[in-house]
């Protein structure tokens, strides 16, 4: 293929994200398959190369997450799923910590072992959707407020994320008022945390300079797989706009138009 792009020679391994390169969330049902993705990932699949899926999800269960990708046509299994909460446990237990939990109703399961009526000392924020009311908010920043050193685990930090009714505002935002509010930094956990990117590229076993990010998130999947030291590759599906294309502040290393392209060009179809 003469006119190949040099992002996709050399490739190892692939990171996806999903909502928005997979398949568009939101309204009723399990959301709608992007065109072309799901024989884009079986090609992947069938080919030598390795294949993590890396997401921010936070509305749901890592497990529901996979059984609704397999309801739709997607061959992905739970262990190769990388999400924030997993991380998020983990810090919770290596720093001895009781969380509140500041999270979408369905996806309290993933931390169901910590025992969440003890008194919290920590808070663990994700995309919470209609739980983000005041009450809420304010009950995490009590929290953050009444300890010393305020440990504040964001799943997560991007801006907004796209679903059949629009753009959504995500955890971001949220973060950074209680970050703010509590004066705390916040320790984010997901995209684009760098140990996030290389502990899926250390589970494939691929070294960040054999393996490509493909994502619709320009800062979180783009700007921080290039920072890890991986390429960068932006689809025009999902939360992509047209001003991605011009912004100064990350420079992916492609664009194309979904993910079916970008396999196409990473198979040399």
């Amino acid at each position: 293929m003469a006119d190949r792009p040099a992002w996709c020679s050399d490739i190892d391994g692939v990171l996806l994200d999903i909502s928005g390169v997979l398949y568009d969330s939101g309204g009723e049902g399990d959301g709608t398959p992007i065109q072309g993705s799901i024989d884009a990932v079986k090609r992947l699949k069938a080919s030598p190369l390795k294949v993590r899926f890396c997401t921010n999800e936070t509305q749901c269960t890592r497990q529901y997450l996979v059984d609704k990708l397999v309801r739709l046509g997607f061959p992905i299994s739970l262990d190769e799923v990388f999400s924030p909460a997993p991380a998020a446990c983990q810090v919770i237990k290596r720093k001895s910590l009781h969380p509140y939990l500041l999270v979408h109703p369905d996806a309290v399961p993933d931390f169901s072992e910590f025992d969440l009526t003890l008194p919290p000392d920590c808070v663990v924020i994700g995309d919470a959707a209609n739980a983000f009311t005041y009450d809420n908010m304010n009950k995490a920043f009590q929290v953050l407020i009444s300890q010393e050193n305020p440990v504040l685990i964001s799943m997560g930090k991007g801006r907004y994320y796209k679903e059949k009714d629009g753009l959504m505002m995500d955890v971001g935002g949220f973060m950074t008022a209680l970050e703010f509010a509590a004066g705390c930094k916040a320790e984010v956990v997901g995209k684009p945390d760098q140990g996030f990117f290389l502990g899926a590229l250390q589970d494939m076993q691929v070294p960040v300079e054999k393996a490509v990010m493909i994502g619709d998130d320009i800062l979180n999947d783009i700007g921080g797989a290039q920072r890890s030291g991986i390429k960068g590759v932006q689809v025009r599906t999902g939360k992509f706009r047209p001003e991605d294309e011009s912004q100064s502040v990350v420079t992916p290393d492609g664009f194309v138009n979904n993910l079916a392209q970008a396999v196409d060009l990473i198979l040399g179809n």
